[in-house]
């Protein structure tokens, strides 16, 4: 179990990715290669329908500093340029993309054994100040996360949430949209052999009375092969099986059916993440 409680992003993120994570309904692809010189190159598309999307991404490290340069295929350029552990427990983070102006950003984030923070404003007259804290330990952790938008003097975002971790299980408990939606999440491993978990996830909407029951679980059928299914309250029931090929490189295969419009043609989403 890692220490601290982390960040504020971190609650509830084992239930969420066993439950919505490589889930998709379109087709992706991810390719990965490297210059002799150690500079990542990675491309990636996304097809959906008729549309399709792409990007290039460049990726370079030296020393703590690491610059990811992107391009897509509406000609923006994407710059990060991460700065790791200037400081212990610290990373720094500077972003913008052009031909966007407004668009530069500084983050900072900080892990403590009892606390972790992650502030980002971005680079403009009036800016959008985003500020997360989770304070605890591994076990049990509070925190908020907050959006001010200096232009009309006016918090934009303001959720809070509460996480739990013992031994094989988490549970969280969220606060969202300016106290609108109440989420409670649970995630249990059920054996860690064959990284067998079970997971849910509800939602009750105060301002229109309306709640969203997500299940799901995963199993690995071997050690390279694992299968993944959930369904929610609406009857929409999807599964997938993905498939470690060769070292981190993926084979993904989803589908999704509506089990109250059967008629319908089912979802299905391929994925692919090659890497050297």
């Amino acid at each position: 179990m890692a220490k601290g409680p982390g960040l504020y992003s971190d609650i509830g993120k084992k239930a969420r990715d066993l439950l919505f994570k490589d889930y998709h309904s379109d087709q992706k692809f991810t390719i990965t290669t490297y210059s002799p010189t150690g500079v990542a190159i990675t491309a990636s598309g996304t097809r959906k329908s008729e549309l399709f999307v792409a990007d290039v991404n460049t990726q370079l490290k030296n020393k703590n500093i690491t610059t990811d340069i992107k391009v897509d295929t509406d000609s923006n350029l994407f710059t990060t340029i991460t700065v790791n552990e200037p400081a212990p427990g610290l990373k720094a983070i500077f972003s913008f993309k052009v031909p966007d102006q407004r668009s530069g950003k500084v983050e900072v984030q900080y892990l403590h054994d009892y606390a972790g923070i992650s502030t980002s404003v971005g680079l403009t007259a009036n800016p959008i100040v985003n500020f997360s804290g989770v304070i605890g330990t591994n076990v049990l952790a509070l925190g908020a996360d907050l959006s001010f938008d200096t232009k009309i003097g006016e918090l934009t975002k303001s959720n809070a949430g509460l996480s739990f971790t013992k031994d094989d299980l988490i549970a969280s408990l969220t606060l969202n949209d300016k106290g609108d939606a109440l989420n409670a999440a649970y995630y249990h491993v059920v054996n860690p052999l064959t990284n067998t978990a079970v997971g849910a996830e509800v939602t009750h909407r105060f301002s229109t009375n309306e709640n969203t029951l997500t299940l799901g679980t995963q199993h690995q059928l071997d050690p390279l092969t694992t299968l993944k299914a959930r369904v929610n309250n609406f009857g929409r029931t999807s599964a997938l099986i993905q498939h470690e090929w060769r070292p981190k490189s993926f084979f993904t295969i989803s589908g999704e059916v509506d089990t109250k419009a059967i008629e319908k043609s089912a979802k299905v989403g391929l994925g692919l993440v090659l890497k050297p």
